[in-house]
């Protein structure tokens, strides 16, 4: 396993990440991808810490992922759901939060529709003198952290299996591809991609990409342009990332149909000609098949790096669980 510092109690944003913390994660993960491949994939570090799985929200992908990340490293879990919990009685969050910290919970998985949530429960957290560790799993159209550094893992191991870091995807043009606005996975990417020197190029209808994601270029250095039509987006693009259209967040008739948005910003074979010839595209699931991305192309392990996301968070969160609750033991 690689020694290194690690000063972070919780992992909330990507905002503020340094590029030590990038190459950190990177690394620790790359070191737990070799132990997931091994015949016995389990490892002893966390034994007998809790990790508490708190989904206010249904998820499939990403809480699975943290509930297998916490058991190869042998912790305890503990799984919420919030039609069968007090929460239906009329408990607080806050509560629930504490009731979770009585039974002896080291590090709390949050994932809740509303913005904010994490960041009140690891303040709770702190102002009751706790040492647990918060780790933001999605909040509301805010950000998903965990997601950013699986992509990030993604894209890095691809151009160097060995040693992925952060700095390998400096001058790589990354078109993000769809519902922009209400995707909290785009906002952590936005912060990991345009930090690492990746020239990213955002596409989406005027309606799902507001002129306000310009601020996030605006930090000096940072390279980042907003498109209305998709080819600008893809023109020699090194990698293309493709949203989900959010309908469930979605309160206006922000699109036509989703036959047009397919037509006009859909992910397809003919449109990847645009691309660099070695490109791959990427997608956080779950897919509207047909409408973000073509079948085909999504079934394609020539160019499609879905299958490597789902298979790269599990070592990334093992790595985020890991350097959140090694000084606790």
């Amino acid at each position: 396993m690689t020694t290194t510092s690690w000063n972070r109690h919780h992992i909330l944003s990507l905002a503020d990440f340094t590029p030590s913390e990038y190459n950190t994660v990177l690394q620790t993960a790359a070191s737990f991808r070799e132990v997931l491949s091994r015949r016995t994939k389990k490892v002893p570090t966390l034994q007998g810490q809790v990790v508490a799985n708190l989904f206010f929200e249904p998820s499939t992908r990403t809480r699975s992922s943290f509930e297998l990340a916490a058991k190869r490293l042998s912790a305890d879990t503990l799984n919420f759901a919030p039609s069968s919990s007090s929460l239906t009685k009329g408990e607080t969050i806050l509560d629930t939060a504490k009731t979770y910290l009585a039974m002896g919970t080291d590090l709390m998985v949050i994932r809740h529709r509303d913005a904010g949530v994490p960041q009140a429960i690891a303040t709770e957290m702190e102002r009751l003198g706790s040492r647990v560790g918060v780790l933001n799993a999605g909040d509301g159209q805010h950000e998903h952290p965990s997601q950013g550094l699986l992509d990030l893992f993604t894209l890095c191991t691809l151009l160097d299996p060995g040693q992925p870091r952060w700095e390998l995807l400096q001058g790589k043009k990354i078109a993000i591809v769809g519902d922009i606005l209400h995707s909290r996975v785009a906002r952590s990417n936005l912060w990991s991609l345009t930090a690492s020197g990746a020239e990213v190029h955002l596409a989406a209808p005027p309606t799902l990409l507001p002129q306000l994601f310009a601020s996030y270029g605006s930090a000096q250095g940072r390279q980042l342009h907003l498109h209305w039509s998709l080819e600008p987006a893809l023109e020699a693009a090194d990698f293309v990332m493709t949203l989900r259209l959010q309908k469930e967040r979605m309160t206006q008739h922000l699109l036509p149909s989703l036959r047009e948005y397919h037509q006009q910003f859909g992910i397809t074979r003919d449109r990847l000609q645009l691309c660099h010839p070695d490109v791959k595209v990427l997608h956080p699931g779950p897919v509207n098949r047909g409408v973000e991305i073509s079948s085909d192309l999504m079934d394609d392990p020539r160019i499609s790096l879905i299958s490597q996301q789902v298979t790269s968070g599990v070592a990334v969160r093992m790595a985020l669980l890991y350097l959140m609750g090694s000084g606790k033991v």
